[in-house]
Formats: structure tokens, C-alpha cells, sequence
């Protein structure tokens, strides 16, 4: 059913400029490589994934009028998302992540996502006039957020009206960035998708498994969260127990993205009927099959 298969994503749309490079690098290195630019962002690769399941993405973000902007929508149009809501502004610029990657994984990232964070709010308005959900109707069903709003909106989502009967999934856009989370700890609303680094963020402790993280997430409130840790294994942390699954070894042949892949192969999973354990284990190979170089699906 197509109510069944919506799902609002929330969150950072952009161009991605990705430089790879087969040689392990460090600090200075100056190595041949590719270079691509592609529709990126937390929010988009997350509604990428949902489509390619067959989902229907519907993006609330902010895009620039700019040329890129245009570029941007279309593409994202053409990618099965529904565009009819994003916040287009006669102002500010379309956002861009840039990064490198070596054999040895992510050198170094930097998101530009100012453009987003100064149009706040006005990203949700089709949750509030009616066109999406209101305070005095609420929107119900799936809502995928990332990390890269503000704080201050970020805090206002994890207690507004307008929320309240979401299945709100929350990921935050980076390590850096994790910290934006901790009202959903305090409202204990959302499910958490977090990595080893960010759950130790968030309770500002140092944690050697996920196990570790994911109690000690729920023990600051969180009502569930789903903790990776890289090659070894991933944590589903309820009032229900744990449950924890190790992932299947591949080679590494991309990173950007693969967090946002996991997210959203467990959210597709969920939605079709699957149990925790069997969701987690979907995601975990979804997330196998990008880092290796294969499609999620």
C-alpha cells in the first residue's frame, strides 16, 4: 500500500565530491585517483536506499535556487523521491559535502551544510500548514531525521506535537555532530542509529563494544538504538533485551554512505514485517554489500 511505503526524510540533501584512491594515504598525500560528484547528503542517501527498496522518500530539506540547486532537484526527482515539499531558498546557496578515501578508509570529510541550518524551521512547514501533518493532526508513519539540523530544532522535534505519533528514526550526519542528539535521550521518542564513536559522544563515555554502547544509551534515556562499530558487531538495544550480530567480512571498497545504507536497509526490513533480529541482520548485509562495491539491495 503506498501510506505503508511513504516516509518523510528529514535532513541534509546535497552534492557529494568524493575524491577515491586505491593507495592508502595519510596526512599530505598526493595520489592519482576519481573524483565524483553525485546526490548525497544524510537525508538523501538514506531516501536513496528506501527507493531502491521500492519505498517512496519524500524530502524535507532546504535547496538553493542556484543552477546546482536545479541540477539537485531533478536528480533527486528522477531517483523515485517526491520533491514537492522541499524548502527551495532565492538566497542561500545549494550545500555540499566534500571527502577523500583511501584503501585505508576515510581520510578526511568536510560538510558544508550552512544552507540547511539557516533555513531551520522552515524545512517543516508541511508538517504544520497541513500539506504533510499539523500540531492538531499529526503526521503518522515512518520519519527518517539526520543529525546535520541545529541543536535548538533538533531539541524542538524531539518534543514537538507534530512528531508525536511519528515512528521517528534518528542518525546523526557525524561524529561531530552526535552530540545534537541528546534531547532525544531526554524525550526518549526516537530510535537512535548510531556508531561506537557517537554513542560515546552522546553518553560521554568511552565504550569497547557495542553492547556497552547501546546499554549504556538506554540507560540515558533512550527508548531503543541500533549501534555499529565498524567490522565488529552490531547492537540492537531495547526495553526488550539485545540483540547483537556481527557483520559478514568483505573488502572495503567505499565508506561514504554506508551508515545511512545500513539505516535505511533496517528501516525497509522493519516496515515489511521483519522481526529485530531478522532486521538487523538485513541491515548489516545491506551495508556489506556498499562498503564492498555492490548495489544494497
Amino acid at each position: 500500500m503506498e501510506k505503508d511505503n511513504k516516509i518523510l526524510c528529514i535532513g541534509a540533501v546535497l552534492w557529494d565530491i568524493i575524491g577515491r584512491s586505491a593507495s592508502h594515504m595519510r596526512q599530505g598525500s598526493d595520489v592519482p585517483g576519481r573524483i565524483t560528484r553525485l546526490p548525497g547528503g544524510v537525508a538523501m542517501n538514506i531516501a536513496m536506499t528506501l527507493a531502491n527498496f521500492g519505498m517512496k522518500p519524500v524530502l524535507l530539506t532546504a535547496i538553493g535556487q542556484d543552477p546546482e540547486g536545479d541540477e539537485l532537484v531533478n536528480a533527486c526527482a528522477d531517483l523515485g523521491m517526491d520533491v514537492g515539499h522541499i524548502y527551495r531558498s532565492e538566497d542561500l546557496p545549494t550545500d555540499r559535502y566534500m571527502a577523500v578515501e583511501g584503501a585505508n578508509g576515510l581520510i578526511a570529510a568536510i560538510a558544508d551544510a550552512h544552507s540547511l541550518e539557516a533555513a531551520g524551521r522552515k524545512i517543516l512547514r508541511p508538517l504544520m500548514d497541513g500539506s504533510l501533518g499539523s500540531e492538531a493532526a499529526p503526521y503518522q508513519g515512518l520519519v527518517a531525521l539526520d543529525g546535520n539540523l541545529t541543536r535548538p530544532l533538533l531539541e524542538e522535534i524531539a518534543a514537538a506535537p507534530a512528531f508525536a505519533r511519528a515512528d521517528l528514526r534518528v542518525a546523526p550526519a557525524s561524529p561531530g555532530k552526535a552530540e545534537r542528539l541528546i534531547p532525544f535521550l531526554a524525550h526518549g521518542r526516537a530510535l537512535l542509529y548510531v556508531n561506537l564513536e557517537e554513542a560515546g559522544l552522546l553518553c560521554q563515555k568511552e565504550f569497547a563494544t557495542s553492547e556497552e554502547a547501546a546499554e549504556g544509551l538506554l540507560e540515558r534515556g533512550a527508548s531503543r538504538a541500533l549501534v555499529t562499530a565498524g567490522s565488529g558487531p552490531a547492537c540492537d538495544g531495547s526495553a526488550e533485551g539485545l540483540i547483537c550480530l556481527a557483520p559478514q567480512e568483505v573488502l572495503v571498497t567505499r565508506v561514504t554512505g554506508a551508515g545511512d545504507t545500513f539505516m535505511a536497509a533496517h528501516i525497509v526490513a522493519e516496515a515489511q514485517g521483519a522481526g529485530r533480529e531478522e532486521a538487523l541482520s538485513r541491515a548489516l548485509r545491506a551495508a556489506a554489500r556498499y562498503v564492498s562495491g555492490e548495489t544494497a539491495l
